[in-house]
């Protein structure tokens, strides 16, 4: 039977049982404010993102610069090749310089640059579209890969003593051999990435009524446009490569006409400026159509 307080007692805990109070809560500390620099004080900068990127990715460069440049200076104070013949990068620099000064190197590479420029573009232009077509359609493929096929093999250098008996010693055969040789890489590199482009895209496409025209530049273009850009990169080093061949058949400047010319005098420092140049101006149009690449087809990592 239930216990019940005789009427008037105060009401609380049953006999036995204990009342908890609760504990009082101690306030949490006010936040300390802190001091504001003094004028004057050296305030610690931390680095912007975008600058830890930069020189985190310019970091094996330019170690790998340093340690070419340490073998460079080891090979030449050692004379491996024989007293003078390799000189030392302090050697080449002052033979730039004078290059530079007297006009030499300017006028090199202006003519290099204007041969290498029109005949990467005629190349490249020629070798996109007949990659497009020859890797879209079957049976103009199975009349151009055997022509291709047999070309390739056959370097611009080879062509030489043809296109100048052709077109002279002028710069129209300067221009041709370097499309040429262009023309067959930029062929091959878009020809097999438009003949990868799944089936089944064109097929669904055309299922829901698109025209030939938006299939091109809807569908097989951005499929197909990092096997471009990769064309591209591949036929920017060729033009340069050709760009030797090419001047020299008669040319009168140069880069490669100097390479010959300072051969023929032993003045290796004045032929290392040259190929330092011609290797300079290859990565500058190979990181240059990687960044318009990389911008332009931004759903592929690989350009």
């Amino acid at each position: 039977m239930a216990r019940t307080s005789p009427p008037g007692s105060p009401a609380g805990p049953p006999p036995g049982d204990t009342a908890r109070e609760p504990r009082p809560r101690t306030p949490p500390d006010p936040p300390v404010a802190k001091a504001a620099p003094r004028p004057g004080a050296d305030v610690p900068v931390r680095p912007r993102p975008g600058v830890v990127r930069v020189l985190a990715r310019a970091g094996g460069p330019l170690a790998s610069a340093c340690l070419v440049l340490a073998l460079w200076w080891a090979a030449a104070r050692a004379g491996v090749l024989g007293e003078g013949l390799v000189p030392t990068p302090w050697q080449t620099l002052r033979a730039a310089h004078a290059m530079w000064s007297d006009g030499t190197m300017t006028t090199d590479l202006r003519a290099s640059l204007a041969r290498a420029g029109q005949g990467f573009a005629a190349g490249a232009a020629a070798g996109t579209a007949l990659g497009f077509l020859t890797g879209n359609q079957r049976r103009v493929a199975a009349l151009v890969n055997p022509l291709m096929s047999f070309l390739r093999p056959i370097p611009a250098i080879a062509l030489v003593p043809l296109a100048t008996a052709w077109f002279g010693i002028g710069e129209q055969a300067k221009h041709l051999l370097i499309a040429y040789a262009v023309f067959l890489a930029v062929w091959l590199y878009v020809h097999d990435g438009v003949a990868r482009v799944p089936a089944d895209y064109l097929r669904a496409a055309r299922t829901l009524g698109v025209s030939r025209r938006r299939r091109l530049t809807e569908v097989l273009l951005p499929a197909a446009a990092p096997s471009v850009v990769a064309a591209l990169r591949y036929g920017a080093g060729l033009a340069f490569l050709a760009l030797v061949a090419a001047e020299l058949g008669g040319a009168q400047s140069g880069i490669a006409y100097r390479l010959q010319v300072d051969g023929q005098f032993l003045r290796t420092d004045h032929m290392f400026v040259g190929l330092i140049e011609l290797g300079l101006l290859g990565l500058l149009a190979d990181a240059l159509i990687s960044a318009v690449g990389h911008r332009l087809v931004h759903w592929s990592n690989g350009t």
